[in-house]
């Protein structure tokens, strides 16, 4: 039976023990990057629409000595993202990392797709981040510090076939991380973005497939996934380092630098997946 983590309430943070908010931290990138920021010290506050979910890794930080909660939070309700980010600020007196990672995924291609599964996926993916970083920013801002880290994707700076509205909303945070890291230096504010290449998370396995099978289409990527704790230490380590794009392992890096130098390079790419995935329906 799970334990129920330990209150926060009297935990004054240290340069040591951060405060952090993550949201969508109940499986995947978030849930790695709880437990590693929980593992680092910090004080970490476990967010989710899966309460349940978030409450198991806050009891899994606190197993191992850390400190964390867990909230249940719709990054889609501006309001709730308003309220808890005060709540949390004003119990520790300041917010040192806010990580905007919830995120979901509609595949298939774009004729498949309906106005309702795109409104989704903008909500969740684009107006969450927007959500999570107004509010954070405006406590940051006041306290002159603080790091907004917002998930991104290697598809938001090279592009992809077949999840066209989670590539649209990837290349969106991406946009505005590195205007508003501008913006916010000599406020004090850091904001980075990372874009990962592809990571073994359950994202996959929860997304909502049109037009193909979770099965074909993880076929039809042909690049290695790497584990959420690995992805987790990148994040971080690009965190402490402060740089604007946090973008891993080397195949991202290159494809990255590709896309920018000779974009027509990195079509072949994507129509080998496109085709893999038509192929597929052809089958069927």
């Amino acid at each position: 039976m799970n334990q129920p983590a330990p209150s926060l309430d009297d935990v004054t943070p240290t340069a040591e023990s951060h405060v952090t908010i993550v949201t969508g931290g109940a499986s995947g990138i978030g849930r790695a990057l709880c437990l590693e920021l929980g593992r680092r010290g910090g004080c970490v506050r476990v967010t989710d629409v899966d309460r349940i979910g978030a409450e198991r890794v806050a009891a899994e930080i606190a197993g191992a000595g850390g400190r964390a909660r867990a909230d249940a939070l719709d990054v889609t309700d501006a309001d709730a993202v308003g309220a808890l980010v005060d709540r949390v600020a004003g119990e520790h007196g300041r917010l040192d990392l806010m990580v905007n990672n919830a995120g979901i995924g509609v595949i298939g291609e774009a004729r498949h797709l309906s106005v309702e599964q795109w409104r989704r996926v903008v909500d969740v993916n684009l107006m969450g981040v927007v959500h999570g970083t107004h509010a954070a920013y405006r406590v940051m801002v006041a306290q002159r510090s603080g790091h907004i880290l917002n998930v991104s994707s290697l598809a938001g700076l090279v592009g992809g076939v077949t999840f066209v509205p989670y590539v649209a909303t990837k290349s969106a945070v991406v946009a505005l991380s590195t205007s508003l890291r501008i913006e916010a230096a000599a406020l004090g504010v850091r904001v980075s973005v990372t874009c990962p290449g592809f990571v073994e998370t359950g994202m996959y396995g929860s997304a909502e497939f049109r037009g193909t099978t979770p099965e074909d289409w993880a076929a039809g990527l042909d690049v290695p996934l790497i584990s959420a704790e690995r992805a987790a230490r990148h994040i971080l380590r690009g965190v402490d380092r402060n740089r604007a794009v946090i973008t891993f392992p080397l195949y991202a890096r290159l494809l990255a630098w590709l896309h920018r130098a000779h974009p027509a390079l990195v079509a072949p790419v994507h129509r080998r997946l496109l085709g893999h995935v038509r192929r597929g329906q052809s089958e069927d």
